[in-house]
């Protein structure tokens, strides 16, 4: 395993200290944290404003992070693009570029495979590989701006993996895409979403940021979760709604929940009615999102008006609601399910060799 310091993994006050460690002027750290984080590049040598002496420090104690393509698959429907991303240890990992009025949204990943246990989900099976370093979250999104040519407005950390289960370094991505010497992404153009780990949402709270929260909910009791969601074995779901009434009060900020409606399981009107009384008097807004099948899993969509019927009960007990935009069916967009094709090929590949 390389030593290298991750140097794109540093925020600026990081580099500012391991510049200082190495006898150098303090501002050659701004300058290098505007190649890696501004311009995107991927070698010492490109950094053509150092010295030769210093491009041999860095290139005998550090590493530049970078990603390789595999894959970019594209909706003729609606332009989402859907790309797989193979990192240093071969691992991979997915991202979704999403076009929208307001600008260019893209989904990254937090982790290689997922803990999590959700039964409706891909990223689940196979569980969790490892968590993903800020620089390897960074650079899915470096990668696709350099790819599409389209500047990034938006990012949303809700593709593979639980964000809150790789805390430490997702709250460094966020404070390194968020710098003005760097990509300047405004916090509250960013969305963490998760799954309820519930010690997590209270730090992030008192974290004080303008980042947005969203919690993927998809019942309205232990009970109907339960079916869905493995996380209800470590947190109820009265413990989860005191942790996000502490956000909200802390944060003065709308907690944003996801809600898979899953064909006979959660989509009923007596699930609509207890959601709204569950939620009733919280700062929130409810995101219903018609699920994607998943291949080796028993689970169907809503059809499309019990969905619309759900939405109207829950509007009639004046809770925004909105139901998500499809994007991307074509491409395998739900998360993992890409990933999961690419690792089920290469595993059959690797049989027959």
């Amino acid at each position: 395993m390389s030593r290298l310091i991750d140097i794109k993994s540093l925020d600026l006050d990081e580099l500012n200290e391991f510049i200082l460690s190495m006898n150098e002027k303090k501002f050659r750290s701004s300058q290098i944290y505007t190649w890696l984080h501004q311009k995107g590049v991927h070698s010492f040598l490109e950094m053509t404003n150092l010295s030769k002496e210093l491009i041999n420090k860095l290139s005998e104690t550090c590493s530049i992070v970078k990603v390789e393509q595999l894959d970019c698959l594209s909706s003729k429907e609606d332009g989402t693009k859907k790309f797989l991303f193979e990192l240093e240890d071969d691992q991979v990992v997915e991202s979704v570029l999403m076009s929208y009025k307001y600008g260019n949204s893209v989904c990254i990943s937090s982790q290689v495979g997922c803990k999590m246990g959700c039964k409706f989900c891909a990223s689940t099976i196979g569980g969790l590989v490892r968590n993903l370093k800020p620089s390897e979250m960074l650079e899915q999104i470096y990668a696709i701006e350099k790819f599409s040519g389209e500047k990034i407005s938006n990012i949303v950390v809700m593709g593979t993996g639980e964000p809150f289960d790789n805390y430490d370094n997702l709250m460094k991505f966020i404070k390194i895409i968020n710098s003005k010497e760097g990509r300047n992404i405004g916090q509250r153009n960013i969305t963490v979403s998760t799954c309820g780990i519930v010690p997590r949402i209270y730090d992030f709270a008192d974290a004080n940021t303008d980042v947005n929260l969203a919690i993927s909910l998809h019942a309205a009791g232990d009970d109907v979760r339960e079916k869905l969601m493995s996380i209800v074995h470590q947190f109820t779901y009265e413990e989860l709604m005191a942790s996000c009434k502490y956000y909200t009060k802390t944060t003065n900020r709308r907690i944003t929940f996801e809600y898979s409606l899953v064909k006979g399981i959660n989509d009923s009107k007596d699930d609509a009615y207890l959601l709204t009384r569950k939620l009733k008097g919280l700062l929130c807004h409810v995101n219903l999102i018609p699920m994607n099948n998943v291949e080796g899993r028993p689970f169907e969509k809503s059809d499309e008006e019990t969905i619309k019927n759900f939405k109207r009960i829950l509007e009639s007990k004046k809770i925004t609601t909105t139901i998500r935009r499809a994007l991307g069916q074509e491409v395998d967009a739900a998360c993992g399910q890409l990933r999961r094709s690419y690792t089920n090929k290469s595993n059959n590949e690797s049989k027959r060799t």
